[in-house]
């Protein structure tokens, strides 16, 4: 049997993509959006994705755009289990907190009729 003697790392950036990925395929999501002053202070902050890890913790502070339609609270909790799932399986970690920041709601039926006036 082989016994490992190293160690493995993954990269923040992976952590941040992995959330913001996920977050973004969840019905309901229009987008992610900068997360403003907060961001100065904690990776991905351009991206939507605020990451903050902690030995073998991690921690998240997603910002999004949702659609009006949707049930907010809803996407809200359903990112939060998406995020979560994928995290566990596929970097072995617990996030200790997954927090959604809904910023603004989109009407896409308005959106696209500024497109095509």
């Amino acid at each position: 049997m082989y016994e490992s003697t190293g160690r493995v790392t993954v990269a923040h950036n992976v952590l941040l993509a992995i959330a913001r990925l996920t977050t973004a395929s969840v019905p309901g999501v229009v987008r992610l959006v900068p997360c403003g002053v907060q961001g100065w202070l904690r990776r991905g902050g351009d991206e939507g994705v605020l990451l903050e890890v902690d030995g073998d913790c991690v921690r998240f502070d997603l910002f999004i755009v949702a659609d009006a339609n949707a049930n907010l609270r809803g996407v809200g909790k359903k990112i939060q289990d998406e995020v979560a799932r994928a995290i566990r399986d596929m970097v072995g970690m617990a996030p200790e907190a997954i927090n959604v920041h809904i910023q603004d709601v989109a009407y896409p039926e308005l959106e696209s009729e500024q497109k095509n006036p």
